[in-house]
């Protein structure tokens, strides 16, 4: 048997594959490998076969023996924010589905358009070049979060703190650190709305017949955790992929009818933290793919990155086409694993792009992409920085 390959593949260009991931993507769908806290593993990178997987009941995010699992510090954060909804994914997505309904959505939009315009402003008023993700894709999304959620205002720099600790995979102990202060502040917070109900998503949640606090309480961390840091790091860099490319940039300048579709796009092509292998998940029984065969508790990640720049399904993946059917997109997984939350990332990036194009129709990277950096150490990724003039 050949030697598995060690991750992470080294990341040389933040707007493209990682040359070692398309490499090896090149010789087949599934692949022997070894995560960097140096564990064995399947990774998955054909599309055909993650989308498949992401909805498959034989791949389950507990191991069969706990006592086995691996030490994959991505699978113990997120293991950390799901709890007992690890194992009920059909509840987990029965108490959150409502809170993101289309309805919902809307009724936020207009405070988002807002808050859209006045950080815009403030960016206008600046002497650029200017940081986007400092003036904009990490004050947005944390605003919001605490518009929706009902967590007041100025507590947004501390759970925004907490929620950046939490995600870093590079270091478990400020990661678990991180987590325990999140989980402590929202304790506070549901005892506050249990008190004191609001017309927001956390006192909605409260009044769900038959749910526990403990339950409101991880409900909670994880919307704030998922629902911020995840946001942050696609406005930087779906803004990014379309600056790179001033044609596409001109195509949403003369027609912003076509954001949706850069939406997609930018999100088919945007990569979450390329040192995560991909989606973690365990065999729960014996079963084979692609020829291959996987054993009970074994570790497999979904590496949905590799499958959206799969060019069997995607022509010349790695070029930014607004104009591109996306249908096939895994941006926010598959099926019943299908990220509930998708409507309200997908409504602000929108609204950024809208506002953007409008008002800076002239924009573009004020340093080279290859000066450009991915935040490694987080379960997310994103942009060190993105350095912008106009």
């Amino acid at each position: 048997m050949s030697t598995p390959a060690q991750l992470p593949f080294e990341q040389t260009n933040v707007l493209q594959l990682a040359p070692g991931l398309r490499t090896i993507q090149s010789r087949g769908a599934v692949h022997r490998v070894r995560t960097a806290e140096g564990d064995e593993a399947w990774l998955v990178t054909g599309h055909t076969w993650v989308r498949q997987l992401l909805d498959d009941d034989r791949l389950g995010r507990s191991h069969p023996d706990p006592e086995a699992a691996t030490k994959d510090s991505g699978s113990a954060l997120l293991a950390g924010l799901l709890g007992g909804f690890a194992t009920d994914h059909a509840r987990l997505r029965a108490l959150l589905e409502p809170h993101f309904s289309p309805e919902r959505m809307l009724a936020l939009r207009p405070y988002v358009e807002k808050l859209t315009g006045r950080l815009l402003d403030a960016l206008a008023g600046r002497e650029p070049p200017v940081d986007l993700c400092q003036a904009l894709a990490q004050s947005l999304p944390i605003q919001v979060m605490c518009e929706w959620l009902g967590v007041p205002q100025e507590d947004k720099e501390r759970f925004g703190g907490w929620t950046q600790d939490a995600a870093n995979v590079g270091d478990p102990v400020r990661s678990k650190q991180g987590l325990g202060e999140l989980f402590g502040y929202c304790r506070q917070l549901i005892a506050d709305k249990r008190q004191n109900p609001g017309d927001d998503a956390i006192s909605r949640i409260c009044a769900t017949e038959g749910i526990t606090d403990n339950e409101v309480i991880g409900l909670t961390a994880l919307l704030l955790f998922g629902g911020y840091e995840t946001t942050v790091a696609r406005i930087g860099t779906c803004v990014l992929l379309l600056l790179s490319d001033p044609g596409q940039w001109q195509a949403l300048v003369r027609d912003p009818g076509l954001i949706p579709g850069a939406v997609e796009e930018t999100l088919r092509m945007s990569m979450p933290n390329p040192h995560n292998g991909g989606m973690p998940r365990y065999a729960l029984t014996d079963f084979e793919i692609d020829g291959v065969t996987i054993r009970t508790g074994d570790f497999v990640l979904l590496n949905i990155i590799a499958a959206n720049h799969d060019e069997t399904v995607f022509p010349d993946p790695g070029r930014v086409d607004v104009t591109r059917d996306t249908t096939a997109g895994l941006m926010f997984g598959h099926g019943a694993h299908h990220c509930v939350g998708a409507t309200l990332a997908r409504m602000q990036l929108r609204v950024v792009l809208t506002q953007l194009v409008a008002r800076f129709p002239t924009m573009r990277p004020a340093v080279g992409v290859e000066e450009l950096g991915l935040r490694h150490h987080s379960l997310v990724g994103g942009l060190i920085q993105l350095p912008v003039t106009w």
